[in-house]
């Protein structure tokens, strides 16, 4: 799987010359950086409790296809917009850093 992320990036980064951002890019980071961050991210995404919450959202997306374009707030029990659910309610996420919001 990591190779797969390798070759994604790697291909992203050629393709774009300096000074020209990726879309797909949100940091300016060097190649080494960014293959270390999407080795971390990945890791991350696929975590037990990731996983979890994946299903989970999925789960209530199918019970509800009416919210379709929303994100399942795991904090609130609730579907919210995109930009309120991973804003955190405009708080940013620095506040949320570190708390568990398990899976009901």
């Amino acid at each position: 799987m990591c190779v797969i992320v390798y070759t994604i990036l790697n291909r992203l980064i050629m393709e774009y010359p300096l000074g020209i951002q990726s879309p797909l890019l949100k940091q300016k980071l060097s190649p080494k950086a960014a293959k270390a961050k999407a080795v971390r991210d990945l890791a991350y995404a696929k975590s037990d409790d990731r996983t979890a919450k994946k299903a989970h959202a999925q789960r209530m997306h199918r019970k509800s296809p009416g919210n379709k374009g929303m994100d399942y707030d795991h904090e609130d029990g609730r579907f919210e917009s995109v930009k309120q659910n991973r804003g955190n309610e405009g708080e940013g996420t620095k506040k949320e850093s570190g708390k568990n919001y398990k899976v009901k």
